[in-house]
């Protein structure tokens, strides 16, 4: 599935994803994300793991599963604009806030901010076309739900 995905990601025109490539693609970002600051730890992976448990319906140990895949497809994948193209052909405009409330979850799940975290999730709303506005909702929603 990995270099499905991976060929996938590389063809000049890529067309939707199915289902479980959307899913790794999406626990690939993540992985990413929680890479940035270069302090990949187990709060940031658990997180992942609930994030991808809750929004597929998947039991945790099958979101481990498609997180251990994503961190083998992040570390040989190209640039994060074909993970967002990819992502933004798979999931309908009106539910990509979500992906960058996901994002915030597990930027925040090691308890710090990080400018390289925030600059990813900066840049993945803008390419998924969510809105200054609508990212800082997201993570003052993610915040919230912290207390």
């Amino acid at each position: 599935m990995i270099a499905r995905l991976l060929n996938s990601l590389l063809a000049p025109a890529p067309g939707r994803l199915p289902e479980p490539d959307a899913r790794l693609a999406l626990a690939a970002l993540l992985v990413r994300l929680a890479r940035a600051d270069e302090h990949y730890e187990e709060s940031e992976r658990l997180r992942i793991d609930r994030v991808v448990a809750s929004r597929y319906g998947l039991s945790y140990f099958e979101a481990a599963k498609i997180r251990a895949e994503a961190e083998v497809l992040e570390a040989e994948a190209p640039d994060t604009v074909r993970f967002t193209r990819a992502l933004k052909d798979a999931v309908p405009h009106e539910d990509r806030v979500s992906l960058i409330e996901a994002m915030w979850q597990v930027a925040l799940a090691d308890e710090a901010r990080d400018e390289r975290e925030d600059a990813l999730i900066r840049v993945t709303a803008d390419l998924l076309g969510v809105s200054d506005r609508d990212r800082a909702i997201a993570r003052q929603t993610v915040e919230n739900a912290k207390k």
